[in-house]
């Protein structure tokens, strides 16, 4: 009975221990859609830091209202590659690049970013076919960011109504994300 209660215990701990690395440290998570095609595939295996940029309720399972805000808080920078949970949908995880700061203005004018006027710079790499059965084929681009940040998105060649916006400022508290796949990135 006693190596039973032994057992138990151990269990309980464990339990424990990794509830709270999976709260305060790395947590697993696997990409669900393709946004983030070609730099990031659908079913990707990634640990995502919780402390990189502060915690906040959605960093704690089941969203416990713990902490009101974000405590320890550090802003993204632009280029990074965060994994979130929005307000109204706690349930699901989204994946996006970080293109906007507070403050920001961002634009796209004819598939290309701007970032307060300044554009990202795109060369052309190669064509692109998805290798799901479905045909799909895009322009692979090597995007580089007003900040130098390097990174491959995936782009259709026929305009679409995303790829001309209007200037859009991000507001205080907030940033501005895009997937990597412009065109298939809600």
């Amino acid at each position: 009975m006693k190596a039973l209660s032994e057992t138990v215990k151990t269990i309980i701990i464990a339990l424990f221990l990794a509830l709270l690395f999976r709260s305060f440290a790395f947590e697993p998570y696997t990409v669900p859609t393709g946004s983030m095609i070609p730099e990031i595939d659908i079913g990707d295996h990634l640990f995502v830091s919780k402390y990189a940029y502060g915690y906040s309720r959605y960093s704690f399972p089941f969203s416990l209202p713990i902490i009101e805000g974000r405590a320890f808080h550090k802003l993204p920078s632009i280029g990074d590659v965060v994994v979130f949970k929005l307000p109204k949908d706690t349930e699901s995880n989204y994946i996006k690049r970080i293109v906007g700061l507070p403050g920001d203005k961002i634009q796209v004018q004819r598939g290309v970013l701007y970032i307060n006027g300044n554009p990202a710079k795109l060369e052309k790499v190669e064509d692109y076919q998805f290798d799901d059965g479905s045909g799909q084929k895009k322009t692979m681009y090597l995007e580089t960011l007003p900040n130098g940040v390097k990174h491959h998105i995936l782009q259709d060649d026929i305009y679409s109504p995303q790829q001309n916006t209007g200037i859009y400022e991000v507001p205080l508290g907030h940033v501005f994300g895009m997937g990597d796949n412009r065109d298939n990135s809600k």
